[in-house]
Formats: C-alpha cells, sequence, structure tokens
C-alpha cells in the first residue's frame, strides 16, 4: 500500500546542529527551509549549508523551501541544489502563476510543491496545480495568505482551503498538507485544527516541532472505529453475494470503497 506523508517538519537552512536533530525526529519529510527561517544575512551560509548535507542520501526524505522565484536569491538556491543526491524535492514559495513553476522545473529535476500564498495564486490554483509534471503538489502558505486577505478569523480561510483541496484533486495531485500551527505549546489547539483540516479534506500537516508530529500524526490516522468501518465496506464490496449494502443499511458504492481503501492505507502506517 502507497505510504502517504503525514509530517512534513521544517527546520531553518543555516542552523546544520538543528537539521540533523530533525533528520532523526520522526518526520515523514523534514524540508530545510532557505526563506522565511533565514535571515538575508545568512541566506548564503544556509545555502551552502544545505547544499552540503545534501551531497549525500538522508534517512528521511528532505526538501528544501527556496527563496521566492522573484527575489534575489532564488537563483542561487536552485543552482546550488540542482542534482545533489541528497534532496528529494523543491517547495516553491509564493507562487502566483503556472510560469514561475515551469521557470523551477528547467533548473531543477526534483519534484516540485508549490506554496500559495496570496488571493492571486489562490485564484491561479488549478492552473499552477497543472503547470508541470515535475509539480507533485500544492499547498497553502496561510500566514501570508491571511495578511494579503486582511482576514481575522480562522474561518476566513476555509474557502481558499477547500478551493487549494479541489484544484489539487481536479489536478491529480495527492491532497495537500495543512500549513504550519504556530504556536509549539498549545498542543490542544493544534489537535483541534487538525481535525477541522481533515474534514475539510487535507491529508497532512507541516510543523515547526518535534513535539507537533505525534499529534498531527494521531489527528490524521483513522480511529479503530473507522478502520473497523472500512473493513466491513472492502469485505462487503468483495463479497460474492452481491451485496450493495452494509448491514446497518448504508449503501456502498465505488467512491465509498475508494474512501474505505485509502482508509486502510493510512491505517497501515500504525
Amino acid at each position: 500500500m502507497t505510504r502517504f506523508p503525514l509530517t512534513w517538519l521544517y527546520v531553518p537552512g543555516d542552523r546544520p546542529h538543528v537539521v540533523a536533530k530533525a533528520l532523526v525526529a520522526g518526520a515523514d519529510v523534514v524540508v530545510v527551509d532557505l526563506e522565511d527561517a533565514v535571515a538575508p544575512d545568512r541566506k548564503e551560509y544556509a545555502r551552502a549549508a544545505t547544499a552540503e548535507l545534501l551531497t549525500e542520501p538522508q534517512p528521511v526524505p528532505v526538501h528544501v523551501r527556496v527563496n521566492a522565484l522573484d527575489g534575489a536569491w532564488a537563483d542561487a538556491d536552485l543552482h546550488a541544489l540542482a542534482g545533489l543526491p541528497g534532496l528529494s524535492g523543491v517547495r516553491l514559495p509564493k507562487v502566483t502563476a503556472p510560469g514561475e513553476v515551469r521557470q523551477a522545473a528547467v533548473a531543477t529535476p526534483v519534484p516540485l510543491y508549490a506554496l500559495l500564498e496570496s488571493a492571486l495564486g489562490i485564484e491561479h490554483a488549478y492552473a499552477i496545480a497543472t503547470a508541470h509534471p515535475a509539480l507533485r503538489g500544492i499547498a497553502l502558505g496561510e500566514a501570508d495568505l491571511r495578511a494579503d486577505l486582511g482576514v481575522r478569523a480562522d474561518a476566513g480561510l476555509d474557502w481558499p482551503r477547500s478551493r487549494v483541496i479541489v484544484a489539487a484533486r481536479a489536478a491529480g495531485l495527492a491532497p495537500p498538507s495543512q500549513t504550519v500551527y504556530p504556536d509549539i505549546r498549545d498542543l490542544d489547539g493544534l489537535a483541534a485544527s487538525c481535525a477541522h483540516g481533515r474534514a475539510l479534506g487535507f491529508l497532512g500537516r507541516a510543523a515547526i516541532h518535534p513535539r507537533q508530529l505525534p499529534v498531527i500524526e494521531r489527528a490524521y490516522l483513522p480511529t479503530e472505529a473507522e478502520t473497523e468501518h472500512a473493513e466491513t465496506v472492502i469485505k462487503a464490496a468483495s463479497a460474492n453475494e452481491g451485496a450493495q449494502a452494509l448491514p446497518d443499511g448504508r449503501f456502498i458504492d465505488a467512491a465509498v470503497v475508494a474512501m474505505a481503501r485509502r482508509t486502510l492505507s493510512l491505517a497501515a502506517r500504525s
């Protein structure tokens, strides 16, 4: 069964000792950040340190979030990362148009992930999601998006969240992961936010501290009851009795079976 990544741990690229700890923290993917987490006067050091790390394969997939493509550092980031054996993906921040994805695809052969962080990016979500075969996923950058839209209440972001989820599905991409939850002390709030994101259709979440990882994983793994229900659906659908309904009367169709299979794929992680 496919193993879906559920946790994406961000770490600043100019702190190699923190990156080393992140690689064994239990995240499905480690994202080395060259953008927001690194001050301008540390950009060159972060780039060099990250390139040195990725000259060798790593114990978990490592992605790098480069600087914005319309800024001063992105070209150097992509050039330094090209062809490194330890690099599994590049995350492109503040993408607003499909041409930016195609520009990055020329510079690096690895899978790309676009972060939509503005109203314009949301409006172009499907065009971005289908911009190039190298693009493997899209996601939101909610801090910037919140500022761009002037949103104060969290519910104000539910429409762009759903827009990105629908665009990813329409483009044949994996379900987006949720953006980071900034308060690393509020684990109850993180769990509640993950439950809401899961209900919307997200799959997994980015984190900024290892203590957030088990909370995210628990929130996105199926419950025992969900797993049992999925097993019942698959068993009923596979029976040669022509059964099209469960004992409780709920109807089984192809969509229900597909959801059950996804649930069991996720349950297999635990």
